[in-house]
């Protein structure tokens, strides 16, 4: 088990305060804010590149706090990579293992079978400027679990990549996930925080929020920045089934199914609409809209964005529409609504 008490540190006029947080063993973590919050930071204590001005870090039971990076159980990967440009991706991979008293043959196994395992076998002999920006991340990855760390910190490892190679890449990082190994994952995007972490901890202004499963931080948000950050209102764990006729149909607590697009039944993951695609009206349109509900209106909040209205239509749906409109439905707690969105506006996030 990972456990920060109580962390803090001044740096300039930048003051990480009281972080708090633990991770179990096969846990994926992810460390959730905007670029300044002190995500990084926490990392670098993590790592031992620099030390807490107050506070404790343990790892399995022994107290990390004063010990440097290289008596640390842990490997970092950083967001730019930090691969020897000079050396072959072979040669990258290996260095780790250079200090340590064992035979060339089984440094080389050691590549071949992680080389292997992160599809880069035939990389080998390459050096790293001739690498596209997917391959340099498996290269940096390789290098890092090649000692089999108990613990792996990863800062913002997708944010370089297109959309494209940050599905491949997700992909990868699940397949890391539920070995006997702690995952921190620091990031500014909650959609990756969502498609990768069992739990969430929101940091802001150098301190942590909020913190939970992704289902308690996203559908339960205890602040109005955790709310305007993630930007998040229409949130939902579900199970794709397949309809007759072979389209997908999320299903939310078994009951409430809501159709979209490019997805696969079977999957599980997390639904997402956002408010400003739910339309509001009085009446069922006519219309060729697939995802049409009844219910009642809940509440009613103004917002610098327009007018926010809750429908209670078997799940909660929250639609953002503007001050013109809100004033045409003349709309008031309690009255029955239909909402109404897309297909293609429901976005589905693997998990």
């Amino acid at each position: 088990m990972l456990e920060l008490k109580n962390i803090n540190k001044r740096l300039g006029d930048f003051n990480l305060k009281n972080i708090s947080f633990s991770v179990r063993q096969g846990e994926y973590f992810a460390l959730l804010g905007p670029s300044g919050a002190g995500k990084s930071i926490v990392l670098e204590l993590l790592a031992g590149l620099i030390e807490p001005d107050k506070g404790e870090i343990f790892l399995n039971g022994e107290n990390i706090t004063t010990k440097n990076i290289h008596q640390r159980n842990l490997g970092i990967v950083f967001q730019d990579l930090s691969v020897f440009p000079h050396l072959s991706v072979a040669q990258n991979i290996v260095y780790p293992l250079n200090s340590q008293k064992i035979t060339k043959q089984e440094k080389k196994a050691k590549v071949q079978k992680i080389a292997e395992e992160f599809n880069i076998l035939h990389l080998l002999d390459r050096k790293p400027a001739t690498l596209s920006g997917g391959e340099l991340q498996r290269v940096a990855i390789a290098r890092t679990l090649i000692k089999n760390p108990s613990c792996l910190l990863l800062d913002e490892p997708l944010g370089s990549l297109d959309t494209a190679l940050k599905n491949d890449f997700k992909s990868m990082l699940r397949r890391l996930k539920g070995a006997e190994r702690i995952i921190v994952h620091v990031t500014h995007d909650y959609e990756e925080a969502v498609s990768l972490a069992d739990k969430i901890a929101v940091i802001h202004n150098g301190s942590i929020i909020q913190s939970g499963t992704p289902d308690e931080v996203f559908q339960n948000p205890g602040s109005e920045f955790v709310a305007g950050f993630t930007g998040i209102k229409n949130f939902f764990r579900t199970e794709l089934i397949e309809e007759a006729g072979g389209d997908s149909i999320a299903t939310i607590n078994g009951q409430f199914r809501i159709y979209l697009t490019s997805a696969k039944a079977g999957e599980k993951g997390f639904v997402m609409i956002r408010s400003e695609d739910i339309i509001i009206s009085e009446k069922k349109l006519e219309s060729s809209l697939t995802n049409q509900f009844e219910g009642n209106v809940e509440e009613i909040y103004p917002t610098p964005a327009g007018i926010e209205v809750v429908v209670n239509a078997g799940v909660m749906l929250t639609a953002r529409i503007t001050n013109t409109s809100y004033s045409n439905l003349a709309i008031r707690k309690g009255q029955k609504l239909w909402v109404s969105f897309k297909a293609t506006a429901v976005r589905f996030i693997l998990s």
